[in-house]
């Protein structure tokens, strides 16, 4: 794979990140010794669908994913989990109401005796 430093992706026009998906799935998919054929047939797509993905051609989503999903490499699909995150000043407003001491909320009463 291409090393592209993070900072180029943006100046990277819309061509030039679909020939680097292309680049990814030909070479993962050449990396497992897998045919275009073989490929194609598994994800059920035409071997030429497959042959324009990896020139950078467009093609759809689903297609991408099939691919992906034959040549095990859908783990790059964790960049589009969300991740919950939570703003400074509510994590200080957190921190401040967090109890700070325990206090013993069972007290013993003594029960009165008769002697």
């Amino acid at each position: 794979m291409t090393d592209i430093p993070y900072k180029n992706w943006l100046s990277m026009n819309d061509d030039a990140l679909t020939k680097l998906v292309g680049v990814f799935v030909k070479h993962h998919r050449l990396d497992q010794s897998k045919t275009q054929d073989m490929v194609a047939a598994a994800a059920g797509i035409s071997r030429s669908t497959l042959s324009l993905l990896e020139r950078g051609e467009a093609v759809t989503l689903p297609t991408l994913i099939q691919v992906l999903r034959v040549l095990d490499q859908l783990q790059i699909m964790e960049v589009f989990e969300i991740q919950q995150s939570i703003s400074p000043l509510a994590l200080a407003k957190a921190e401040k109401e967090k109890r700070k001491r325990a206090r013993n909320t069972n007290t013993i009463r003594k029960e009165e005796s008769n002697w």
